[in-house]
């Protein structure tokens, strides 16, 4: 089935299909066997079925979600399933949605199921998790990117037309790049994080998977808003400016700071999509991606790790047993950190925010590969700390210096595996990313997600 927002909403408007018959054909479709390890809780028939049933007197044309199924990583809550963070030691049932959820489902979405992440959302690879290592959607053998891996599989496997993520680090991005779908990570603030189990609460963001950038358009209109219980919700600022209206200038780093980590194909793969951004209006402008690398490197070598530990302090030094591995080790070199060190890292910071300010003012966008490359879950197995840094060289800069950003799928691998490219900008650009995705995956895509269903221009 295609679960494109457009196609959907054809159909409901002209009455050939209904939200009861789509949750019906969507559980048949989904079965009770999980191979690829997505969901930690799935919706039953009968719970999908109350929200569509709610549906059945509403105005279609006044909600812009109507019988949308969508799927939510297990950190944000949704009344009355349990929020396990990928810990089942550490689950609690909520009785009210997630902000951003709420707003969703009355926009008309409809909620199909809670999905699997790397424990307590640390971590860019999918594998570290009791529920199983979440599995690629076009090969199993590789892994799907996390922390969002569930996520991004529902969708990419037809499941949901389309999910919510978080991104700290990367989360929202990775796992798009790997599964062929846009993955947007909002500015910070810019969707409520009230309901969302924090990890890094100063940089936590709610983060959008779907199959189109036009889809992921529509699903943050609905879902972003001020919320004034979330203290580190922010209210937009309009920016006149468009993207890409009468050309453009894409910010690319320097030829020897690209990293593309033995991977003998992302490399051409890249230079490919600066080349479509070329041919769209876009001119290429080198830049000095060094300050944007010492920033990413703050992120888990200096004191923000402490930000998770924080999160979870009672219930990690209560049931240390209960934390994956990678995770207990990650978060526990947080206590290393003194007061001193926080302030320190702090004022390095401020330096490179202000460092890379004066790089906007000759360009509209940075572009950078998702990810260099792409690993299977046995080489993330072996080297778990280094495969995982290597999957944060072009995300972890992001949200320290309060960018917003859309992972966007340009092309693949001889072996049928999927690249893509990140655009991203200051904050509350959102929208003009979208637009400019939008452009690139017109120009690029030829499948939705990993299903066979063509991309239509």
């Amino acid at each position: 089935m295609n679960l494109k927002i457009s196609q959907l909403r054809n159909l409901y408007l002209s009455g050939a299909l209904k939200p009861t018959d789509l949750v019906k054909q969507l559980d048949a479709e989904i079965g009770t066997e999980d191979i690829r390890h997505i969901w930690i809780r799935r919706l039953r028939l009968d719970e999908m079925l109350t929200y569509a049933k709610n549906l059945e007197d509403k105005n279609i044309a006044e909600l812009p979600l109507y019988g949308i199924p969508f799927a939510i990583k297990d950190n944000i809550d949704l009344a009355g399933i349990p929020t396990t963070a990928g810990c089942p030691e550490y689950a609690y049932t909520p009785k009210a949605n997630a902000t951003v959820v709420q707003k969703l489902i009355d926009a008309g979405a409809i909620p199909i199921g809670k999905t699997n992440l790397d424990q307590f959302a640390t971590g860019l690879v999918g594998t570290r998790s009791p529920y199983g290592a979440c599995k690629n959607s076009f090969n199993p053998k590789y892994i799907s990117g996390g922390s969002s891996a569930g996520s991004a599989v529902s969708v990419a496997l037809g499941m949901a037309s389309f999910s919510l993520g978080t991104d700290t680090a990367g989360s929202g991005r990775v796992p798009a790049s790997f599964n062929n779908l846009v993955g947007h990570k909002p500015s910070c603030g810019l969707l409520s994080t009230s309901g969302v189990v924090p990890a890094c609460r100063t940089l936590d963001c709610v983060s959008i998977f779907a199959l189109t950038a036009e889809d992921a358009a529509k699903v943050l209109e609905s879902a972003q808003g001020f919320d004034e219980k979330d203290a580190y919700s922010r209210k937009a600022v309009d920016e006149v400016h468009t993207i890409a209206e009468e050309g453009f200038n894409f910010g690319v780093p320097k030829q020897n700071q690209l990293a593309f980590f033995n991977n003998n194909e992302t490399p051409e793969l890249f230079k490919q999509a600066i080349e479509q951004l070329k041919a769209l209006g876009g001119k290429a402008v080198e830049i000095d991606f060094e300050p944007f690398l010492e920033t990413a490197r703050l992120l888990y070598e200096g004191p923000w790790v402490a930000e998770r530990y924080t999160a979870i302090r009672e219930f990690f030094e209560t049931k240390p047993d209960s934390i994956f591995p990678v995770t207990k080790q990650i978060i526990g070199g947080a206590t290393k950190f003194s007061a001193a060190d926080t302030y320190v890292s702090q004022y390095k910071l401020k330096a490179l925010q202000r460092k890379v300010e004066g790089i906007w003012e000759d360009i509209d966008v940075i572009v950078t590969p998702t990810a260099g490359t792409i690993y299977t879950i046995d080489e993330v197995n072996k080297e778990p700390v280094r495969c995982n840094s290597n999957l944060g060289y072009y995300t972890n800069f992001m949200n320290l210096l309060d960018l917003s950003a859309t992972a966007v799928p340009t092309g693949f691998q001889h072996d049928g595996l999927p690249f893509g490219i990140t655009i991203c900008a200051p904050a509350f650009k959102d929208m003009q990313l979208l637009t400019l995705a939008a452009k690139i995956q017109k120009h690029s895509s030829k499948t939705l997600g990993a299903t066979s269903l063509p991309f239509i221009k």
